[in-house]
């Protein structure tokens, strides 16, 4: 998708499609009145007729027309008081399915003049860009017959307001842009089936990463490597699998290399069955995208390297398979981490957390300046937050607040949740230093605080985010989350 801002008068826009507003009671927006009076007062009588009411979720189009437009989709923006953010965004999904009922190949959108209550021109361009790709993204399905039609849209433009909102809208299409370049390779990878995207398919992918952007670099360690770096956590969890176990490391670097990099973390599940500690059968399939805390970080590195961002970002994602067969992991194993701490696994259902742990601390040689994970972590999460939030713990309140701050932005919401040595004790062991598990209560919690005992001088933040990287049911797919939220803190982490 091509992106591009303009300040040409909604009359004199050549384009396929302009997208203008009608606000509640039938008020027209400026946007709207002109074109109106372009064409003889034709939206105008759609609203006396009641055709169009300005409700949201309204939306007309209308063609043969007068001018260099050759169609209007007019869509209600409900009462003006309150338009903002959220509406702003539900406006232009309801625009562009309209759009998709056309053969147009170019639209204009003219909502971004309109006052939207908590954005700015950047913050408009950049919603504009992520709802505009995300409407154009397709699941990469395996059907033989019935594909889902793709738009015919290829090229998007956003009014700015005059030359002075000319620059910050075309910066937030590039930033728009480019998260949505990552999300879109998230979701690819987190739809694959499991029989396809395996540790790796998943090492593969970021290789060739690493071939279309220069400043990234990518290296993939085997079994062997992991044993000689000691991480006897991470490996338990591959003990019954045939698919062989991968650690895969990504470097970006688009500032001096003195400067302490972000390291991101992601967990990489491919297929999680619970291993011995089996789970049951209803939605198991949904266990694919257990690895979306991975395919997240190679989304962001994506968003990184197309914005050419002039950071250092460093990816740690171990990759693996969590099966049941005669040589699994056991509930009462002992194992002991990259950390040297000893771990008795009571469930190995909550193998998340054992590849992260000696991955938290393999990110300890790169010196990071922040060390954030991405995880599919929890029910309990989703139990706590639902779909709307993702949990968000940290030993350190600036990042905890930066991190959250990023999500109010990108829309993208993470939510703090509490992390401290009361939750904790929980995990006691009386065989090994501490337990993979405690009781049901507060789960999302002691997960963290499993976390949290590998993360002793480090400034570290832990995103569960088992309830927003993925829908179930009918609509089951990726979300691409959390990419907004990493991406923009990244891109403001200053």
């Amino acid at each position: 998708m091509e992106f591009f801002a303009t300040s040409t008068a909604p009359a004199r826009q050549r384009t396929a499609c302009a997208i203008v507003g009608v606000y509640d009671k039938g008020v027209l927006s400026e946007a709207a009145e002109e074109l109106d009076r372009r064409n003889g007062g034709r939206i105008a009588r759609l609203v006396k007729r009641g055709d169009l009411r300005g409700k949201a979720g309204d939306v007309q189009t209308l063609s043969d027309l007068t001018g260099p437009c050759e169609r209007i989709v007019v869509v209600g923006l409900g009462a003006r008081n309150n338009f903002k953010r959220k509406q702003y965004r539900r406006a232009l999904v309801t625009a562009l399915a309209a759009i998709a009922r056309t053969s147009a190949r170019d639209a204009v959108s003219y909502l971004s003049l309109e006052k939207v209550g908590d954005a700015d021109s950047y913050t408009l361009a950049r919603t504009a860009a992520e709802v505009v790709g995300n409407s154009a993204y397709r699941i990469p399905d395996h059907k033989t017959s019935n594909k889902r039609a793709k738009s015919m849209l290829t090229r998007f433009g956003v009014a700015a307001g005059g030359r002075s909102e000319r620059g910050s809208t075309e910066r937030g299409l590039e930033h728009g842009g480019g998260i949505v370049a990552g999300m879109s390779l998230m979701r690819d990878l987190a739809n694959q089936p499991a029989n396809v995207c395996t540790p790796t398919y998943l090492a593969n992918a970021a290789k060739a990463l690493a071939r279309q952007h220069r400043k990234i670099r990518v290296r993939v360690l085997n079994e062997a490597d992991c044993r000689k770096l000691r991480m006897g956590s991470f490996l338990s969890v591959a003990a019954g699998t045939e698919e062989p176990a991968r650690l895969i490391v990504l470097e970006y670097y688009g500032a001096a290399r003195s400067e302490a990099p972000v390291a991101l973390v992601g967990k990489g599940v491919t297929f999680d069955t619970g291993g011995i500690s089996l789970k049951p059968p209803a939605a198991m399939d949904e266990m694919k995208f257990d690895m979306s805390g991975a395919a997240s970080v190679l989304g962001t590195f994506k968003a990184v390297a197309e914005l050419d961002l002039p950071i250092n970002v460093v990816g740690i994602v171990p990759a693996v398979e969590n099966m049941p067969s005669g040589t699994a992991t056991k509930p009462g194993d002992i194992v002991k981490s990259m950390s040297g701490q000893t771990i008795e696994i009571l469930n190995t259902d909550a193998e998340g957390r054992l590849i992260l742990c000696d991955a938290l601390t393999y990110a300890r040689r790169f010196k990071p300046q922040a060390v954030i994970d991405i995880a599919t972590l929890t029910g309990a999460c989703v139990i706590a937050l639902g779909s709307q939030f993702s949990g968000l713990f940290s030993n350190d309140e600036e990042l905890s607040e930066a991190l959250r701050e990023a999500g109010k932005r990108a829309d993208d919401g993470a939510w703090p949740m509490p992390i401290s040595e009361e939750y904790a004790d929980g995990l006691k062991s009386n065989f090994a230093d501490f337990a993979n598990v405690a009781g049901r209560e507060g789960g999302a919690i002691t997960a963290a605080c499993f976390l949290a005992k590998f993360t002793d001088g480090l400034k570290w933040a832990h995103l569960d985010v088992a309830g927003t990287a993925y829908q179930s049911g009918s609509q089951k797919s990726s979300t691409g989350r959390p990419v907004p939220l990493l991406v923009d803190y990244l891109i403001n982490n200053k």
